[in-house]
C-alpha cells in the first residue's frame, strides 16, 4: 500500500494535436511510449487491461492461489504482472530511460497552452469515471497532483519516493515543467548516480540479504530470551548512557579581518554541546570554548579530491549568530561529528536511534562523491556510457554539445 494516497489523482493521457491525421500509426507509437513512460502503477508484465470490462455488470470473485483469500477486483486489471502476485516492490525500483528513440516518440508540450491542456486533464475524484466520460481501455495516468507532501520515511515510503522521483524525471525530460539550467544539470547528476548506485545496491543486496536484521526485531528477540532466563547472543546496550565523541578537531572562527587559521583543539561532544580544550590532558578542567548547538544551522563543506571535510556552524547567541568552522581529518571522523551536529541542532543527542542511520547516510553520500572525480580526469569510456538525451531535456541538448553535457553530471 502507498501511504497518503490522497496525494495522488488520475490524469488523462495527453494527446499530440499535431498527429490526429495519422491516428492509427500514432496510437501504436503512443502505446509503445506509454509503456515506457507509463502511469505511476506500472505492471512488470502482462496486459494492464486484462479485465473483462471497466464497467462490467457482473463481478466474479477471484481468490489468491496461495492462501485462498479473496482478491480485490482491481487485481484483475494487472493480469499476470508481479503486482497481482503480491509483489508491489517492483514499483520501488527505478528504471533508466531505454533509448533516445523511444523518448522521441513521446508527446512534449511546445507552448504554455499545451501545458495548460495537460493540467486540464485532471479527473474529479468526487465523480465516477463513467460520469467523466472515461471510455473502456482508455489510458489514465496516476500522478501526484500537488507538490506538497506529507512526511517521507525511507523505511515505509520506498515506493512513494521512487514514484515521486520518476514523475519528476519524466516531467523534466518531456519539458512539462520549467526549470533552470542549474536545476536541470543537478537532476541529471542525480539520475546518473541513482542509476549507478541502483546497480551497486542490487549487487550488495544479494551478498548481504542474509545479514540484514532489523535492530528492533533483534532487540525484542534478545529481550524475550532474557526474560526467559537465557543468555542473549548479543549484549544489550546501556540505554541510560548517552554516547560521546572525543577527538582532535581543528576549529576556526572566521572574521572579516583576521590572518589566523584553523587551530587544533581536543573537542568533546556531550549531549548537544561541544567543549574545546587546548589538549587532551586538560579535558578534565575548564574548556577554552564551549558551544551549545541546539537550534544552530549546520552546513557541510566537503571536497573529496582535496580531502577537505569541514562543518560550518551558525550558532545563535545573544548578539546574533556566531559562525564556527570545524575541520575533520577523514571521512569517518567527519561522518560521526556531522551526524552528531545535525541531531544536536534539532535538540537530539547521539542516544537517538537515528544517529547510526545518519552516520551511514553521510558515509554513503561521501562514497557517491568518490564516483564523481574531476571532469578533466574522467576517462573517455565513462563519458561515452552516458546518454545525454536521457538525462536532460531537448532544449538544453540544442544549447550544448553532447560532450559538454556528458561531463556536467560527473
Amino acid at each position: 500500500d502507498i501511504r497518503h494516497p490522497e496525494e495522488l489523482s488520475l490524469l488523462r493521457k495527453p494527446r499530440d494535436p499535431s498527429k490526429k491525421k495519422k491516428k492509427k500509426l500514432d496510437d501504436q507509437c503512443e502505446d509503445d511510449a506509454f509503456e515506457l513512460e507509463g502511469p505511476l502503477i506500472t505492471p512488470g508484465s502482462g496486459n494492464i487491461y486484462s479485465s473483462p470490462g471497466l464497467y462490467s455488470k457482473t463481478m466474479t470473485p477471484t481468490y489468491d492461489a496461495h492462501d485462498g483469500s479473496p482478491l480485490s477486483p482491481t487485481s484483475a486489471w494487472f493480469g499476470d504482472s508481479a503486482l497481482s502476485e503480491g509483489n508491489p516492490g517492483i514499483l520501488a525500483v527505478s528504471q533508466p530511460v531505454t533509448s533516445p528513440e523511444s523518448l522521441a516518440k513521446m508527446y512534449k508540450p511546445q507552448a504554455l497552452l499545451d501545458k495548460a491542456k495537460i493540467n486540464q486533464g485532471w479527473l474529479d475524484s468526487s465523480r465516477s469515471l463513467m460520469e467523466q466520460e472515461v471510455k473502456e481501455n482508455e489510458a489514465l495516468l496516476l500522478r501526484f497532483k500537488y507538490y506538497s507532501f506529507f512526511d517521507l520515511n525511507p523505511k515505509y515510503d520506498a515506493i512513494r519516493i521512487n514514484q515521486l522521483y520518476e514523475q519528476s524525471k519524466w516531467a523534466i525530460l518531456l519539458e512539462e515543467i520549467e526549470c533552470t539550467e542549474e536545476e536541470m544539470m543537478m537532476f541529471a547528476a542525480l539520475q546518473y548516480h541513482i542509476n549507478k548506485l541502483s546497480v551497486m545496491s542490487s549487487e550488495n543486496h544479494l551478498n548481504n540479504s542474509d545479514k540484514e536484521v532489523d535492530e528492533v526485531d533483534a532487540a525484542l528477540s534478545d529481550l524475550e530470551i532474557t526474560l526467559e532466563g537465557g543468555k542473549t547472543s548479543t549484549i544489550l546496550g546501556d540505554i541510560t548512557s548517552i554516547p560521546e565523541l572525543a577527538d582532535y578537531i581543528k576549529v576556526f572562527k572566521p572574521k572579516k579581518l583576521t590572518l589566523k587559521g584553523y587551530k587544533p583543539y581536543w573537542c568533546t561532544f556531550k549531549d548537544t554541546s561541544i567543549s574545546c580544550y587546548k589538549s587532551k590532558e586538560e579535558s578534565n578542567g575548564t574548556p577554552a570554548h564551549q558551544m551549545n548547538l541546539r537550534g544552530c544551522e549546520v552546513t557541510p563543506d566537503v571536497n573529496i579530491s582535496g580531502q577537505k571535510f569541514n562543518i560550518k556552524l551558525l550558532i545563535p547567541v545573544a548578539e546574533g549568530m556566531n559562525e564556527i568552522w570545524l575541520r575533520c581529518d577523514n571521512e569517518t571522523q567527519y561522518a560521526s561529528w556531522m551526524a552528531a551536529c545535525r541531531l544536536a541542532s534539532k535538540g537530539k543527542t547521539m542516544a537517538d536511534s537515528s544517529y547510526g542511520m545518519e552516520v551511514q547516510n553521510i558515509l554513503s553520500f561521501l562514497k557517491m562523491q568518490h564516483l564523481n572525480p574531476d571532469p578533466q580526469l574522467i576517462p573517455e569510456q565513462i563519458t561515452t556510457d552516458i546518454n545525454p538525451e536521457c538525462l536532460v531535456s531537448p532544449r538544453y541538448l540544442k544549447k550544448y554539445k553532447n560532450k559538454q553535457v556528458r561531463a556536467r553530471p560527473l
